[in-house]
């Protein structure tokens, strides 16, 4: 394993970096902004924004690299989501926020296409899982770090702000100065739609609805965790334990997937998320901050593999030659769910309070559920001979995708 993550120890070190600030920052603006007194619906667009540049730099981001080349792409959006954390400190502004946050999310994408598809490069058939299971590992682990990282100053002084901007910064360093020769140019994924319906409806529906679910929990958990206490430390605990949750459930989840029809992991996830949600709302406010954090982690574990086992189970019924655009259909699903889902969930807290986040979870996951076991009626199983092998989804940690992956092994 070490020698395989030998050449691209550099590129994996700039992802450590990046995510880091990523982290802090997911943690620090909805923190900050609650402060400022935005509203819980302006909080809930301002996540959407960040789901929108995103979406719009997965699809963009390949044709920008054709055009400039893999080291200049990254040093250009480094520089750019570098520079707006420090706007966020200086502009405290609804609307400015809502630009800023659109606009890092399309800089992360990018930063993401360029990363993945340079891993995907110095990785061999042979290797590649091993190299994007560290990838997977290290993105969920930094991101956790850089949550807690708010609890080291005040989020109403300019020192987190400035953290966060330094550690995008400097996570340019070791891309820009890597020795391993850029990859080749990849072809930009064309999304069809009624294709990607006739392979697995199943698939769409479910990207879709945990992007509805995941884009809110992203946007809004921190405003979750205020009206329990005004505690920084509370909030970044929280995300942390839902972050590392959702990385121990994934292997868990895609073993067993493997082994069954997929949906009945899917529709036994989402049933048991929408428990933990239901359980989530109402004990709001009774839990000790160690049973919150621990609940957290129980629906983060539940519900982030969700994603990852409806991939799977779409590309069981893709056919040669339809895995990238099935890949990238379903990253724009989950995208567009991301979009839409924490712009629905504030307006529900700012009718119901705060605690209704995991009410509005739980109703997404129930459905969930009903709608899989309904296609599971109607619809036979793919054969266990034509299972893909399953591989963690990278939306998890808001990440590009694994369409490189993907094209490469097939």
């Amino acid at each position: 394993m070490i020698r395989s993550l030998a050449p691209v120890a550099a590129l994996l070190l700039g992802v450590a970096i990046l995510l880091t600030g990523q982290g802090l920052q997911s943690t620090l603006l909805p923190v900050r902004a609650h402060m400022e007194s935005f509203s819980t619906i302006a909080i809930g667009v301002m996540g959407g924004a960040y789901f929108l540049g995103f979406t719009a730099g997965c699809l963009r981001g390949i044709r920008l690299v054709q055009k400039l080349g893999h080291v200049r792409v990254f040093a250009a959006m480094a520089a750019v989501a570098s520079a707006t954390p420090l706007l966020h400190a200086l502009w405290l502004d609804t609307w400015a926020w809502w630009l800023l946050r659109l606009t890092t999310g399309f800089c992360f994408a990018v930063l993401y296409v360029v990363i993945e598809s340079w891993l995907n490069e110095q990785s061999t058939n042979e290797n590649r899982a091993g190299v994007f299971s560290a990838y997977v590992f290290i993105s969920m682990t930094v991101m956790a770090v850089g949550q807690q990282m708010t609890a080291l100053y005040d989020p109403g002084d300019m020192a987190l702000f400035a953290l966060a901007s330094v550690l995008v910064s400097i996570a340019a360093l070791p891309v820009v100065m890597s020795t391993s020769p850029a990859p080749c140019h990849n072809e930009a994924v064309r999304f069809d739609f009624r294709r990607l319906l006739e392979i697995s409806h199943t698939g769409m529906v479910v990207c879709f609805a945990t992007g509805l679910a995941n884009g809110a929990f992203w946007a809004l958990a921190p405003v979750f965790t205020s009206g329990i206490s005004d505690k920084v430390s509370l909030a970044a605990g929280f995300m942390t334990g839902a972050v590392i949750g959702g990385a121990a459930g994934q292997l868990p989840s895609g073993f067993w997937s493997d082994r069954v029809d997929r949906r009945i992991v899917i529709s036994v996830l989402a049933l048991l998320a929408s428990a933990v949600g239901v359980g989530l709302w109402l004990t709001y406010g009774m839990l000790s901050t160690a049973q919150l954090i621990v609940l957290g982690g129980a629906w983060g574990a539940l519900a982030f593999p969700m994603n990852s086992v409806a991939v799977a189970h779409t590309n069981d019924f893709a056919q040669e030659g339809e895995y990238v655009m099935v890949s990238g259909g379903l990253l724009l699903m989950y995208g567009i769910g991301a979009i839409i889902g924490p712009a629905l969930a504030a307006g529900a807290m700012t009718v119901m309070g705060d605690s209704v986040l995991y009410l509005y979870t739980a109703i997404i996951h129930l459905l969930v559920c009903v709608f899989v076991i309904v296609r599971q009626q109607r619809r036979d199983s793919a054969p266990m001979d034509q299972h893909v092998p399953f591989t963690e989804a990278l939306t998890a940690v808001q990440t590009a995708s694994l369409v490189y992956e993907e094209e490469q092994e097939r």
